[in-house]
């Protein structure tokens, strides 16, 4: 929507290259902005008149007076002071200059709309296609979808920041869902890599940080090459914060494409997961395991099953690590040495912090 201080900034720059005073006002006579200290009662009065006669200009009081319309509707008035011919032709390119602002701003309140209900999958195929092409948004073009999540509350500044990164003439859409989150539907070049669409998500946190001190997590959906499938992609970022919130609660950077099996457990039912767990520890649960026990495990799992490495990082003796392992191995039947045996219990601390998170 155009705003008063978009219209004032506009009036404002033509006062310093012409050196005329300007003033806006609504259909009423109420002034949205003006370049005048004070403006004279004069002005409000002449525009009531002039608003219900059918001339597009007039001149009256020492001002000229010009309406600002769309769609055969006049939105506002624009009165400048003086009544030469030289104040005319500047009154009518500021009255052209808004009404361009206001026809550029509905364009994009209206695409905006679109890419909103499009994300919600509140259109049928056949609107899509249609309000796409009335709207000029191409159907067949690379996309993808980024969800900024903000920690604490949001600042409404935070859209526009992100909106000036990426300043493509309109293809990109920047739109708050809620307090917490920010979508970027992005279009791609043909020459866009993978490696340069996660570079852009980490510019985003990066600006994000340094300009507001506000820390974010951002999630990037698959890529899409039709604009129907936009919505696929919006849900996949979403899922891909939780998966993240559940098993790296401390990724910054999420990607749909690279979380693995954490995608697929996220989709289980809780029964099945419940059942897997009950099998494979022979009716005890995660929480039957010390810390210690655990946090020995998770290491041996980064250090690749590596006994020697993971008991140098773990500043103990390589017999200890080897007698914790056995611990497991008595209670589980799971030598954690063998590969087959480590998948299975990885498996099952993962499917353990699902259905955690699933009780909260």
């Amino acid at each position: 929507m155009l705003t008063n201080q978009v219209i004032k900034s506009v009036i404002e720059g033509i006062l310093l290259i012409t050196r005329r005073e300007l003033s806006v006002l609504e259909h009423e006579g109420s002034i949205i902005a003006s370049t005048e200290a004070q403006t004279p009662d004069v002005l409000a009065e002449s525009v009531t008149g002039f608003m219900a006669g059918p001339a597009e200009s007039q001149s009256a009081h020492g001002y000229q007076f010009f309406k600002v319309s769309d769609a055969g509707y006049a939105e506002f008035v624009v009165a400048i002071k003086g009544e030469d011919e030289e104040t005319f032709r500047i009154g009518k390119l500021a009255a052209f200059q808004i009404q361009n602002l206001l026809v550029a701003y509905k364009e994009r309140h209206d695409k905006d709309n679109f890419i909103k209900n499009l994300l919600l999958d509140n259109l049928l195929l056949v609107d899509i296609y249609s309000r796409a092409k009335k709207l000029r948004i191409d159907r067949n073009v690379r996309r993808i979808v980024y969800l900024v999540e903000i920690t604490g509350d949001k600042d409404w500044s935070l859209v526009e920041i992100i909106r000036n990164l990426f300043p493509s003439k309109g293809k990109d859409f920047v739109a708050a869902i809620d307090e917490h989150h920010i979508v970027l539907v992005r279009e791609l070049k043909p020459t866009d890599t993978f490696e340069e669409i996660e570079q852009a998500a980490q510019e985003v946190r990066d600006t994000l940080n340094s300009e507001t001190l506000i820390p974010a997590k951002i999630a990037i959906g698959k890529e899409v090459s039709d604009i129907k499938n936009v919505s696929q992609s919006y849900k996949e970022a979403k899922m891909a914060l939780e998966v993240a919130k559940i098993f790296e609660p401390d990724m910054e950077i999420i990607n749909y494409e690279k979380l693995g099996i954490g995608r697929l457990i996220y989709q289980l039912p809780v029964s099945l997961c419940k059942m897997f767990v009950t099998e494979v520890l022979h009716g005890m649960t995660v929480n039957n395991f010390d810390s210690e026990t655990l946090q020995t495990v998770e290491r041996f799992f980064e250090c690749h099953l590596n006994v020697s490495e993971t008991s140098r990082q773990l500043y103990i003796h390589r017999n200890t690590l080897i007698y914790r392992l056995d611990k497991i191995q008595k209670i589980t039947g799971l030598d954690l040495r063998r590969f087959e045996d480590a998948i299975i219990f990885k498996i099952t601390l993962m499917v353990s912090k699902y259905m955690e998170y699933k009780e909260l």
